[in-house]
């Protein structure tokens, strides 16, 4: 079978511009070859789907195709989302006792807590930034305290999640050539330097002053009867870090904008507030934070009639794959009732989200409070919202609202 090639690229900073694209490139074939780089890209659902369950035939572990570089290198000594079996399972199994429903459902009343506390230092103010407000500081405080590090320097996690997140949102171009790739480390090994240094110091401290946290039991936990040793708890907290906050950074950003686009369903939520579960399930599948995922071929494999060889790199696009009309009807319709509603947003197998049931708890909780204390929460019209890259990140970086109070 013929793969096809992609022809066509959206500005980069515009979200339907993107979608719009991604459109184009899956009725042109579930799966493209890109000549130019040397790269498959995956458009349909049911092929995304496949590769993410097959882990042993598409890998998620990068190293011995990436340029070496001391500062990526120790984190990823530690970084399970980028290992396969059976490493990944002994070292997710550590950290996903610190994920469990019980601990997870057991954070609700502080992240009401703190909900209410964020709005409240607005006071009756009718204009705000809902990022610098409430989206940003929420989950980073809340995945802080879980680690166990100063609350006090969220501000600097944020300047690493910038830097780390916002490397590539200059270009729509997916390049990965050695040259390119090793300019684009060298570029923010200055920053994975600073935050290893950040993170090392801290779990050196707990293992001299242990307390009720996470990077605590981290530090004590052990792998087949071996202890992890202080490099390799760098890159699990500060995966969970960045990742534990960004995510719900996105999501909240993203219910709002897409509630402002539909005001029926901001409406009908605040009438039935038990229905935001199901809405937020929604605004996942049409603005996923993290508009692709990243594999590669362990092996010589076959795809739908493609031959993909040996250490090929997939490109995975969540967000086609959450609007392909073979697995969702009308699916560029935002539909809260939408069910079943099997999205990709989180991934899917060994690698799904870790910290997806945190996620959806911070932003029902959070949705709830400011649905319940403004009766209006609308995007500004006269003030500059801006957006990440979709090629990078579906998420806002300022989103300035105007509200009523309830």
């Amino acid at each position: 079978m013929q793969a096809t090639t992609s022809t066509t690229e959206p500005t980069p900073f515009s979200l339907p511009a993107f979608f719009s694209w991604l459109r184009l490139q899956r009725e042109a074939g579930s799966i493209h070859h890109d000549e130019q780089h040397h790269i498959w890209e995956i458009f349909g659902y049911a092929e995304v789907e496949r590769v993410l369950s097959d882990p042993r035939a598409f890998s998620s572990d990068f190293s011995d195709i990436m340029p070496a570089q001391r500062d990526f290198d120790l984190f990823a000594r530690g970084n399970f989302v980028r290992m396969d079996p059976p490493r990944h399972r002994k070292l997710r199994g550590l950290v996903s006792q610190a994920f469990t429903p019980r601990i997870v459902h057991g954070l609700a009343p502080r992240i009401a807590q703190l909900t209410a506390g964020l709005l409240d230092k607005l006071g009756s103010a009718e204009r705000f930034d809902l990022v610098d407000a409430l989206a940003y500081p929420l989950p980073v405080i809340v995945i802080a305290e879980l680690l166990g590090i100063p609350v006090a320097d969220r501000a600097i996690f944020r300047q690493w999640a910038e830097t780390l997140f916002s490397r590539n949102e200059q270009t729509s171009e997916i390049r990965l050539d050695e040259g390119t790739l090793k300019a684009l480390f060298e570029a923010v090994a200055p920053t994975m330097r600073e935050m290893n240094s950040y993170l090392l110091s801290h779990i050196q401290e707990r293992r001299t002053r242990p307390a009720d946290d996470l990077m605590s039991r981290l530090v004590s936990a052990e792998v087949d009867g071996e202890r992890l040793d202080d490099q390799e708890i760098v890159g699990f907290v500060g995966l969970l870090l960045i990742a534990g906050h960004i995510t719900t950074t996105a999501l909240l950003g993203n219910a709002i904008l897409t509630l402002d686009e539909y005001p029926g369903a901001a409406a009908e939520l605040r009438a039935d507030p038990a229905r935001l579960p199901a809405a937020i399930e929604e605004v996942l599948r049409y603005r996923p934070p993290f508009p692709r995922l990243a594999r590669r071929a362990a092996t010589d494999v076959q795809l739908e009639g493609h031959t993909i060889g040996v250490n090929e790199v997939i490109i995975l696009w969540l967000a086609s794959a959450n609007r392909d009309g073979a697995q969702f009807p009308d699916p560029n319709r935002f539909d809260i009732s939408r069910e079943p509603n099997p999205h990709l947003a989180f991934g899917h197998g060994i690698h799904f989200c870790l910290g997806a049931p945190l996620a959806r708890l911070e932003s029902r909780i959070a949705l709830e409070i400011l649905l319940e204390r403004y009766r209006r929460i609308a995007v500004s019209r006269d003030e500059p919202v801006e957006l990440r890259s979709p090629w990078t990140m579906i998420s806002a970086k300022q989103l300035p609202v105007v509200v009523q109070a309830a």
